[in-house]
């Protein structure tokens, strides 16, 4: 059902069956929460760091005595006529020859600890309503999940204190910040999820897995980076050439068809057989 909430109570077409399946929901949550049927967790960090080029060098102290891990970003590469730059992750980070440290964040948070199990009691019920909208319920709460913590990071980081911002505010994103995740437009790079989870100890803190494909189990849990640079925002990589792919693989230390399969979307050219 497409639409906005809540016009999408009153719509003509979907009204009737979006507001059957919002009280639904309402219900569900209400009894998850009172019988306590799923576990939230969630791990973040603010460290310093610093950008080589297109890469993050992130730190294990002010001082930048010991390099803990390198976040590797992609430029875009799209011909822009309106005289825009074309955008890379590590553009909002200080340069590290500008001598000035600058701070970038991480975090996991999941919903779905315990999801699995009850939505197999609902199959095995030959439920597959209940199933289903549980897990959605999940995916909305490890989202909300998300958005909480990028809260109260930017409160940490001192900025979000002076915030005013009512709900629609934050679901229309009006704060400053960003919080890309690996796999997304901006850095669809799934590999470095494994940099990510590495820095927090996500799997040790959250209960969160990557599998072979570097999806996340729990299902219901998101993942990804902070910048609190002023004028950054969201933007899509787009299409990339070869001889991106080229410098990307060898600052990440892998073979190009490695990064050709795991940026396969994104590839401007047909990569050799």
């Amino acid at each position: 059902m497409r639409g906005r909430f809540p016009a999408i109570l009153e719509d003509e077409v979907v009204g009737e069956q979006a507001t059957e399946l919002y009280k639904d929901a309402r219900g569900m949550l209400d009894q998850l929460v009172a019988e306590k049927w799923i576990t939230a967790r969630g791990v973040c960090a603010i460290v310093p760091a610093n950008s080589t080029g297109d890469d993050i060098e992130i730190y294990a102290d002010a001082d930048r005595s010991k390099v803990l891990k390198t976040f590797h970003t992609l430029r875009q590469q799209l011909d822009k006529s309106s005289g825009q730059p074309n955008y890379a992750l590590s553009d909002f980070i200080a340069p590290k020859e500008s001598g000035r440290i600058d701070y970038c964040g991480g975090f996991t948070v999941t919903a779905g600890i315990g999801v699995e199990a009850r939505a197999k009691a609902f199959e095995a019920a030959h439920d597959d309503y209940n199933s289903i909208l549980l897990k959605a319920l999940a995916d909305r709460l490890a989202e909300a999940f998300a958005e909480r913590m990028h809260k109260e990071v930017r409160d940490l980081w001192g900025y979000g204190k002076t915030e005013h911002l009512s709900n629609e505010d934050l679901i229309r994103e009006k704060y400053r910040g960003i919080r890309p995740a690996p796999g997304y437009p901006a850095c669809p790079d799934h590999t470095e999820k494994w940099s990510l989870f590495d820095l927090l100890a996500s799997t040790k803190h959250t209960g969160v897995a990557l599998t072979e494909s570097l999806a996340m189990m729990p299902a219901s849990s998101v993942s990804g980076l902070y910048f609190a640079h002023p004028e950054v925002k969201y933007f899509a990589v787009g299409k990339i050439q070869r001889d991106q792919v080229e410098d990307y693989a060898q600052r990440k230390g892998m073979t190009v068809p490695e990064v050709e399969k795991w940026l396969a979307p994104n590839l401007a050219y047909e990569p050799k057989r």
